[in-house]
């Protein structure tokens, strides 16, 4: 069967990643270079507005070794997705620039609502058969946390303005974080969700999925991981009371006890508490309208695969 072999780039808040993969005619991909780096795009970006220099630089150096691995790997096209930090900068268009001449290609500054189509089409191509529908996908980012709930295709998405740099900038100051920035923080992610429950109805989710950094390093530290393994996260299935306890001691640890934890990335010490808190909230929100709604939602699933598998798989049909 004929493949065509194609690149995804996924441009974060916290993150920049890459994928370059062999995708067939039946839509199946097949990895060839998965790599991710933090950049911090969205440093200070809630606060002013802005793309500060040193983080826009970091992000274009990151953008030109990439570029060199899609050439020496023979990527025949290329797609660049930015979300948060980029959609709410001002100097946007600096950094499209950069990029265009980076990689050759015209980035894409997609909306909420995309990002998340894109998040559940990654998860849902290696997760449908395994568990059953509906599900509810919910990406937490730097900048924004997506959900989208549907079968075989999104029904209803939607997308909040809470992710684990943004609140970590806003509440999270003090290392642990008090009680008093905690319940800031809780309290814009419980109100993003109140938003959201009326766009997306919580309590049809059969399985929740959980993707991206915070959701896989909760899950690492849920399995008590001697290191971050890919293999043994995707696809992890726990009790979502696991899942609670796992994100409060994260949320609690001072940051020189998160680095030391052998499966933690350095560019994620500072913001997992963030991340964690997101991801609590979101948990126990969906377990309460499932609950509500007559069913009882006892495990939640991680998967490795997220919107940068969608976004590659959307590059090989152009």
């Amino acid at each position: 069967m004929p493949v065509t072999r194609v690149a995804g780039i996924d441009c974060g808040t916290n993150s920049i990643r890459l994928l370059v993969a062999d995708v067939d005619a039946a839509g199946r991909l097949t990895d060839v270079d998965r790599r991710m780096e933090v950049v911090r795009l969205g440093q200070g970006v809630d606060r002013t507005g802005r793309i500060a220099p040193e983080a826009m630089e970091r992000t274009l150096e990151a953008a030109r070794r990439y570029a060199q691995v899609c050439a020496d790997l023979g990527a025949g096209r290329i797609r660049f997705v930015a979300t948060s930090a980029t959609r709410d900068a001002q100097n946007r268009q600096e950094f499209a620039d950069g990029v265009r001449a980076a990689l050759g290609v015209q980035p894409e500054v997609i909306g909420g609502e995309e990002e998340a189509r894109l998040s559940f089409r990654g998860a849902t191509s290696v997760l449908a058969g395994r568990h059953p529908g509906p599900f509810l996908v919910v990406d937490i980012g730097g900048g924004s946390t997506e959900l989208v709930l549907g079968t075989t295709s999104p029904a209803a998405a939607v997308s909040m303005d809470v992710g684990c740099v943004r609140l970590t900038e806003r509440h999270l100051h003090d290392d642990p974080p008090t009680p008093e920035q905690i319940a800031a923080a809780s309290a814009d992610v419980v109100a993003g969700l109140a938003a959201a429950a009326a766009v997306v109805p919580f309590g049809r989710t059969a399985t929740l999925v959980g993707l991206a950094g915070s959701v896989t390093t909760v899950t690492a530290n849920a399995l008590d991981l001697d290191e971050y393994d890919p293999e043994l996260i995707d696809g992890a299935v726990l009790k979502a009371d696991q899942v609670l306890a796992s994100c409060r001691a994260l949320l609690t640890m001072t940051r020189k006890r998160r680095a030391r934890l052998p499966f933690m990335h350095p560019g994620r010490v500072d913001v997992i508490g963030a991340g964690a808190l997101i991801w609590s909230d979101v948990v126990a929100r969906v377990r309460a309208d499932v609950g509500a709604a007559g069913g009882d939602l006892r495990t939640v699933v991680t998967s490795e695969h997220d919107i940068l598998d969608g976004i590659t798989l959307s590059a090989a049909e152009r």
